[in-house]
């Protein structure tokens, strides 16, 4: 395979909450975090992987045994409901003929790989349509298929497209301000304050993303970034952690944060991977609670956007 080729599971046109203006959203595979929480585990590694859709599988109804036969692995076995997958088998199989025979799309594969100038093909398609938008890359953490985004971004600015990140920070120091160089603009997550708290549901320390973030305020960047926090209720939304984020914003000279509440449309994606949703039966965030947490950082003279209500 072309070394150049970059995994994409997911490209949506018209997205109007994801930078300024209508724009493209383009989700790429790969990510160092794992977050208990994350909508897009389909977007964890960068291979592509398998997903099955139990209500879409005709197995029972009308016996179907289709993707059982094509099964070079034997993975693949009847259950008294659907069938059952065997993922340490599938995991090892790079010709996935099961969804090639599955025509309900019961079982699918979670992205698909495209050369740089086929990605930007597909841009040149949509700039008719974003009307002072652009492109915003996200993921997974859009900057870890580095030769792939480097390239990409490149292209972009060569051609007067805005551009858009959508990241996690956790990228190796210079290259990730090598790659920012390339980007308009950025929401970049802080998931929680604490090193300690910020490992127990990512799998990694914050101390990187921290270091990233300040290095790039200091930077000669022209871009803009707002920060944001993916509020989980009994996790982040303590007061103690909003006033470290506080603390941290006015330390780097930053104004911006957005605070986005935890939804659980993620939770079939797992489903669909064989894994445990462990947010599966979390609330989300009152209106109330939302509120209260934004007064915090426009006392101290921060501006704070709720959800989708971002000021472009």
């Amino acid at each position: 395979m072309d070394d150049r080729k970059g995994l994409v599971f997911d490209i949506q046109g018209f997205s109007v909450h994801d930078g300024p203006g209508s724009r493209t959203t383009v989700f790429l595979s790969g990510c160092p975090l794992q977050c208990r929480w994350c909508a897009n585990p389909e977007g964890w590694k960068v291979r592509q992987r398998l997903m099955y859709s139990r209500q879409k599988c005709r197995a029972d109804q009308e016996g179907c045994r289709r993707c059982i036969e094509a099964c070079s692995r034997n993975a693949i076995g009847k259950a008294d409901e659907g069938i059952v997958i065997d993922r340490a088998l599938c995991e090892s199989c790079g010709d996935f003929f099961c969804t090639q025979s599955c025509f309900k799309e019961a079982l699918r594969l979670s992205g698909n790989w495209y050369l740089p100038e086929q990605l930007m093909e597909i841009l040149a398609r949509d700039r008719n349509y974003w009307a002072g938008g652009g492109v915003t890359f996200s993921g997974g953490e859009p900057l870890m298929q580095k030769v792939f985004i480097l390239d990409v971004l490149k292209r972009c600015k060569e051609a007067r497209i805005h551009t858009a990140v959508e990241t996690t920070a956790f990228v190796e120091p210079s290259f990730f301000l090598e790659a920012m160089s390339y980007v308009d603009f950025a929401f970049i997550d802080i998931k929680h304050m604490d090193k300690t708290m910020h490992r127990a549901q990512t799998g990694v320390s914050n101390q990187l993303i921290l270091s990233n973030i300040k290095a790039l305020a200091q930077s000669e960047w022209q871009g803009r970034f707002i920060l944001r926090i993916p509020v989980i209720k009994g996790y982040n939304d303590s007061k103690d952690n909003i006033q470290k984020a506080i603390d941290f914003m006015e330390e780097t000279k930053l104004q911006e944060i957005n605070l986005l509440p935890f939804h659980r449309m993620g939770d079939s994606k797992w489903s669909q991977l064989g894994e445990h949703y462990d947010y599966r039966d979390a609330e989300a965030p009152s209106d109330e609670e939302l509120q209260e947490m934004q007064k915090l950082f426009s006392q101290s003279g921060l501006s704070c956007y709720i959800a989708e209500d971002v000021n472009y």
